[in-house]
């Protein structure tokens, strides 16, 4: 008897995992609540896998042997919560994935802010090394995918609590944890410590001779680390002390210390600049020696790095002004790091759809860089109640093209236009690539 597989969704980890499943000899069935896209119904047509979008069918749904649910969907779905109530066991893309890796090695990095990043420079120091790798999760393929139609020795994923609120065996060999700050509490029934435990998940199924790379100087990882009963290696990176055992930063310099090997790097050679991206390059650096990638090709790579599209990404620089679109912002955060690395006064690009934010954690920076606020969105109330009284301009507008107008005109020369929105982008945008586009765009046509 072939084993049923359900999976609910049909974006990049639904459709991976069809793949995967069908490959691997399952009666595979996706359902997709809303439409599916052009280039993913293409995918699953040409593998023979059933589907449907625009509905769920219950009878087709509840005689699976497992159902994979896509990260999107909430434990308070309906759905999910019949199948839990029937006992059906629901597992994340990453967990099916990880039962047909064979051999290969994974580092898995999870984290509120700073993982796509360190999981896109993890990548280029394994690549810049010569490792077989690819980069999955949350950037590039979906994991499933990946282990489908092109397999690798190493596996660097980009992981979301999401996806590891349904892992069961999941255990990656290097699992990096970059800081847990509030993000998502809408999910964790706004409870900050569900959203923690979630997040701890990464190291639950890690056994001795796995790592587990922490930064020590996040008071939350800190303050919650001895309540999970962690059996792996503990790697900590930080800037406030030497270490015997991980990476840390004194006078300006980088010592990367695993077993007994030890590195030095000026953070001046360090291709992305800013403190959170010296903790970024200190994750990274490490969760590589951890796979014993030699300190040569590490620090290579460290200075060879491009940042990402939609992070901290220059688009141009009209009539003095230079515009930076942080779309990938999407949480108080984010913005706050955005804004502390800031040097010229900030023409401040903000909101969308809010997931339970506090502004009052940006206060202090808005007083001291930002000289105007655009709200781009439809929820701006909370927004002007956290700077009406500290920053003199403020205007809402509901596309990227007002925003970027608008802000435009607040500007002087040497400002600079800040799209950080500290918010998802979904009720106006497609997601914050869609968001990032549309900004950038916008700001061509000025």
């Amino acid at each position: 008897m072939k084993k049923r597989l359900v999976i609910l969704g049909a974006g990049e980890s639904g459709v991976g995992a069809a793949l995967l499943a069908k490959q691997q000899g399952y009666e595979v069935f996706v359902s997709d609540g809303g439409p599916i896209m052009e280039n993913y119904r293409m995918e699953m047509q040409l593998n023979g896998i059933e589907f449907e979008e625009n509905m769920h069918s219950t009878q087709k749904i509840f005689n699976a042997d497992e159902v994979m649910k896509s990260p999107g969907i909430p434990e308070k779905n309906e759905l999910v919560k019949k199948l839990r109530a029937k006992g059906v066991n629901i597992i994340s893309e990453i967990e099916f994935a990880y039962r047909y890796k064979g051999n290969s090695k994974i580092i898995a990095i999870t984290g509120s802010n700073g993982k796509t990043t360190t999981t896109a420079l993890t990548y280029h120091i394994c690549k810049t090394a010569g490792v077989d790798c690819a980069m999955v999760g949350n950037i590039g393929f979906s994991f499933a995918k990946q282990v489908a139609v092109k397999p690798k020795q190493l596996y660097v994923a980009e992981i979301s609590s999401f996806q590891l609120d349904d892992i069961k065996t999941f255990r990656p060999d290097v699992a990096v944890l970059t800081n847990i700050t509030e993000d998502h509490l809408d999910r964790y029934d706004y409870r900050f410590e569900n959203y923690i435990s979630s997040k701890f998940r990464i190291v639950m199924n890690q056994q001795q001779q796995d790592v587990f790379i922490y930064n020590m100087d996040d008071e939350v990882t800190v303050k919650s680390i001895s309540n999970y009963p962690i059996k792996s290696t503990l790697a900590p990176i930080t800037m406030s002390k030497e270490l015997p055992q991980g990476a840390y930063l004194q006078n300006a310099k980088m010592h990367l210390k695993w077993k007994s090997e030890e590195m030095q790097m000026s953070i001046e050679d360090f291709a992305i600049k800013g403190k959170h991206n010296q903790y970024n390059s200190m994750a990274a650096g490490l969760a590589a020696s951890a796979v014993d990638i030699r300190k040569e090709k590490i620090r290579e790579a460290l200075q060879t790095f491009e940042s990402l599209e939609h992070r901290m990404e220059t688009v141009a620089t009209i009539k003095n002004v230079e515009f930076i679109n942080d779309s990938k912002a999407t949480n108080i955060n984010s913005t706050w790091f955005a804004l502390e690395s800031m040097e010229k006064p900030v023409i401040l690009i903000l909101g969308g759809v809010d997931k339970g934010n506090d502004y009052s954690l940006l206060r202090d920076l808005v007083k001291e860089k930002v000289k105007a606020i655009v709200c781009m969105g439809i929820e701006h109330r909370k927004i002007h109640e956290a700077f009406g009284d500290i920053v003199p301009l403020m205007v809402n507008t509901d596309n990227a093209k007002d925003a970027v107008q608008s802000a435009f005109h607040f500007a002087n020369k040497g400002d600079v236009v800040l799209l950080s929105p500290a918010c998802a982008s979904f009720d106006l945008f497609k997601n914050y690539e869609d968001r990032g586009n549309q900004f950038k765009q916008a700001v061509k046509e000025l």
